[in-house]
C-alpha cells in the first residue's frame, strides 16, 4: 500500500512479450469469484469468469486466455481438466491453480498438466497476481510447507460435514466411522 491507500503501481502484463491481459478465474464460491475478479480488473487484467468445469471449458473454448486462475475442486469436476484444455488450446497460457488441499500429490499433478504455479487457499489477489506474472519460466515450486495428512484428513471431514448441513449422524455415515469417533474428531482444533 501506498501511503494514500491505493496499491503500488505493478509492472506491466506480460504473458511471455505478447500484450494479451486475458484472464479466465474459475471457481464456484460466488463471493470469492466477484471479489478476485474486481481486484484483478484493478491490476490490468481482462477477467472473463465461469464457476463451472463445464463453463470453463466453453470460455476456454471460445477464446483461450492468456491467464487462468482456476480453483481445484469444483461442484462438477476437477479444475486440472480445465487447465489441461487451456494447454492443448494455448501452450504460453499461464495457469495457476487453487486448492484448499494443498497437499504435495495434487501440486506436482498440476504441473505435470501444465499449471504454471499452485497456491494453497486462503490466497489474496497479490498472491495470484504476483504468480501471474512471475518470471521464473521454470514450472511451479512444490509448497514449502505442505499440510500434514492429519490437516488435509481434517479438512476432508470438515467439507463433507458443511456438506451434511452440520449433520453429525448423516456425516459419519457418508465417511463410515462411528459417530463418537466424528464427534471427538470435530471437538478438536485444526492440525497443523
Amino acid at each position: 500500500m501506498t501511503l494514500d491507500g491505493r496499491a503500488p503501481e505493478a509492472p506491466p502484463l506480460s504473458d511471455g512479450g505478447g500484450t494479451d491481459k486475458s484472464l479466465l478465474i474459475v471457481d464456484d464460491d460466488a463471493a470469492f469469484l466477484g471479489r478476485l475478479a474486481r481486484a484483478m480488473e484493478s491490476r490490468g487484467y481482462a477477467v472473463r469468469t465461469a464457476r463451472s468445469v463445464a463453463e470453463g471449458l466453453s470460455e476456454v473454448e471460445r477464446a483461450a486466455p492468456a491467464f487462468a486462475v482456476i480453483d481445484m475442486r469444483l461442484g462438477d469436476g476437477n479444475g486440472l481438466d480445465i487447465i489441461s484444455e487451456l494447454k492443448k488450446r494455448r501452450p504460453d497460457a499461464r495457469g495457476v491453480i487453487l486448492t484448499g488441499y494443498g497437499n504435495i500429490a495434487t501440486a506436482v499433478t498440476a504441473v505435470k498438466l501444465g499449471a504454471f504455479d499452485y497456491l494453497a487457499k486462503p490466497a489474496d489477489a497479490d498472491e495470484i497476481d504476483a504468480a501471474l506474472r512471475s518470471v521464473d519460466l521454470d514450472h511451479a515450486q512444490l509448497p514449502e510447507n505442505p499440510m500434514s495428512a492429519d490437516r488435509v484428513r481434517w479438512e476432508h471431514i470438515q467439507r463433507v460435514y458443511e456438506l451434511c448441513g452440520r449433520n453429525v449422524s448423516e456425516t459419519a455415515r457418508r465417511l463410515n466411522m462411528h459417530r463418537r469417533t466424528l464427534q471427538r474428531i470435530l471437538a478438536k482444533r485444526a492440525p497443523r
